[in-house]
């Protein structure tokens, strides 16, 4: 009889093992019954490889989900800056689906986090600000977030870093949200500000530091995540969260990461010196007062080149971070049944529109990095489809084979990530505080503010976003068709709402509890 060739399981082997004897000792004996017994076995041994294969194939995925804070579109696979070096991000890109049009629910930490894990919108719950945490909404106090769902139906969940904004949960309720949590990446300071910027905040600044990538924050995150990927639960799937914290501020890396960048070829992002005048005044009360200086200050003391080449540097020390992870994944045997998805928060401007940071309803604020890769997801691909982060919660859910919850707003990216140019019939909806809201189309970009001023792009001929159509006549109809999509629903900011906050008090409106005069603005 053919002996069988694959043993590679140790649980094959062993049944081999006690065939080959049970064989051995029939023909010593010359037992027709101990023969036959020894046959069936031995075909019921030749089942096992496939058995096997089958039940691997049939449990859920894993999924490495990568979080990063701050990124705008400034990495090789979407092209935002010619000079910036990510390798890992062109290595996962080439393994699965890059979605170029993808965007955040809202351009600040806390919103965008607890709209992704909630799977609602902030206009739905009335969260738009860095503060209260998440289970301090009403609405969101008993929703069920998203490592919760997993956990509830066999997963293990671990989470290092920066997955829920900082402080969003309280450290009493942590068990509650997550299984297993690692290294926070507690951030690290030099002993004086490199950059003496007009907000004193100490976490405003940039510059080389620390002298070891091995000290960074970054490093620590994804130590956390590799041991936990080394020791992941072999009995049942796993969510593994972790979330890197640069290129948010502050932007400290190696010396070598900025070698990367030398300042004398440095390429600057393109800016126009005119390009608010055809921009609604109230545009500026999205981020009215912020600690990130404006474009202004920064070439006034010299700092917009710096600041960018501490940004670009900041980003590659990340993606050499995610190629760690990446690494350990590929050795493991987790390798072939884990779903890689990686994603930013949002994006940061860097001198366009004249701002820098977050906080605005334009292409550099909302369009993020978004990423698939693993098992049944197509390779080597692209679709400008335009999607949401809100949309990563429905996704897993489908990914996972567990029922849809009808409550979640966004929409399952699977059939995107089997087939790319698949139908897609929703733009992408981002807020930043009551009332205000963009609709990204594949190609147009419709701003509507509270106040009902307007704007809109051709993104396609428009790239940078220079001209604003919204008072030509022509496109009336584009404009009616994006409206239409702009929320229903426009919950007022929840009570302890503060940091970043703008509401309107009795006709007057007021940004972080003190009112708008135009006589201070800070272009």
């Amino acid at each position: 009889m053919k002996k069988q060739q694959c043993v590679s399981s140790p649980t094959v082997r062993k049944g081999l093992d006690f065939v080959n004897k049970a064989l051995a000792y029939a023909r010593a004996t010359d037992t027709f019954f101990l023969k036959f017994v020894a046959l069936l076995m031995i075909c019921f041994a030749a089942t096992l490889p496939t058995a096997q294969a089958q039940r691997k194939a049939s449990r859920p995925p894993n999924y490495l989900f990568i979080a990063v804070d701050d990124l705008n579109d400034w990495v090789e696979p979407l092209g935002g800056h010619p000079q910036v070096k990510t390798p890992n991000f062109a290595r996962l890109a080439k393994r699965g689906v890059t979605f170029t049009n993808a965007h955040t629910q809202s351009p600040l930490c806390n919103p965008s986090r607890g709209s992704l894990l909630s799977g609602l919108r902030p206009s739905t719950v009335g969260l738009y600000t860095l503060q209260p945490g998440v289970r301090s909404v009403p609405a969101l106090k008993d929703q069920v977030m998203l490592p919760q769902y997993l956990a509830a139906n066999g997963y293990a969940t671990f989470s290092a870093g920066k997955i829920f904004h900082d402080g969003s949960i309280k450290p009493a309720e942590r068990q509650r949200e997550i299984n297993t949590w690692g290294d926070n990446g507690a951030l690290v300071f030099p002993a004086a500000k490199f950059v003496n910027t007009p907000d004193k905040i100490k976490a405003m600044d940039w510059g080389v530091f620390p002298a070891r990538d091995e000290d960074q924050p970054d490093w620590k995150i994804a130590d956390s995540a590799i041991a936990y990927l080394k020791a992941a639960p072999a009995d049942k799937p796993f969510f593994l969260g972790a979330g890197f914290r640069l290129p948010h501020v502050p932007c400290f890396v190696s010396q070598k990461w900025f070698d990367l960048y030398p300042e004398e070829t440095l390429q600057m992002p393109p800016v126009k010196d005119d390009d608010r005048d055809d921009v609604p005044e109230f545009a500026w009360n999205l981020h009215w007062k912020l600690p990130e200086p404006r474009l202004s200050w920064l070439k006034a003391n010299n700092q917009w080149r710096p600041l960018v080449r501490a940004y670009l540097a900041s980003i590659s020390f990340m993606d050499s971070q995610v190629g760690r992870l990446l690494d350990t994944l590929e050795q493991s045997p987790h390798a072939e049944n884990t779903i890689i998805v990686l994603w930013s928060d949002h994006g940061w401007h860097l001198g366009e529109k004249g701002i820098t940071g977050k906080n605005s309803l334009w292409e550099r604020s909302t369009r993020v990095p978004l990423m698939f890769a693993g098992p049944g997801i197509a390779k080597n691909a692209k679709t400008n489809r335009p999607v949401e982060l809100l949309d990563l919660y429905p996704t897993l859910t489908e990914l996972s084979g567990l029922p849809a919850r009808k409550e979640l707003e966004g929409h399952s990216l699977a059939p995107l990530l089997k087939n790319p140019k698949a139908a897609r019939n929703w733009p992408a909806i981002t807020t930043h505080n009551q009332g205000n809201h963009s609709v990204r189309s594949e190609r147009w970009r419709y701003i509507r503010y509270a106040d009902g001023s307007e704007e809109l792009y051709d993104c396609q001929n428009d790239p940078n976003e220079w001209t604003n159509l919204a008072g030509n006549s022509r496109f009336a109809k584009i404009k009616a068709d994006h409206a239409r999509w702009l929320p229903k629903t426009n919950l007022p900011p929840v009570a302890g709402s503060a940091a970043r906050l703008l509401v309107n008090e009795n006709g007057v409106w007021m940004w972080e509890g003190k009112p708008i005069r135009k006589e201070e603005l800070e272009r």
